[in-house]
């Protein structure tokens, strides 16, 4: 990471912050838990893609939303792990990606 990236990715805020950006019907739906598992597979469609490498911060990476969320669902559905329900899923990426966006991860 350079020195002029300040940002610092932190698993617990991260949660909290999509939580909040989760709209109020969903308040209380998924854990903590639940959460970190989706944060899991998005990260792990970074890595299936490269996006990431050790010394390499800034290249510039362009994220397909489209293409991330159909590998979470794929990967839930598959997985069976917990109960997810597919329409929400997107809200939680989103929610990751804004929490990036909120740290200038993704720069601009």
């Amino acid at each position: 990471m350079s020195e002029d990236q300040d940002f610092l990715y932190d698993d617990d805020e991260a949660v909290e912050f999509i939580k909040n950006y989760l709209p109020e019907e969903l308040n209380g739906k998924y854990s903590d838990d639940d959460i970190n598992y989706i944060i899991d597979l998005i990260y792990d469609f970074y890595d299936s893609k490269g996006f990431i490498e050790d010394g390499d911060d800034d290249k510039e990476v362009e994220i397909n939303e489209d293409e991330l969320i159909a590998y979470v669902i794929k990967n839930v559905l598959s997985d069976g792990i917990g109960e997810y329900d597919a329409d929400d899923i997107p809200l939680i990426v989103e929610g990751e990606m804004e929490y990036c966006e909120s740290l200038g991860m993704f720069g601009k």
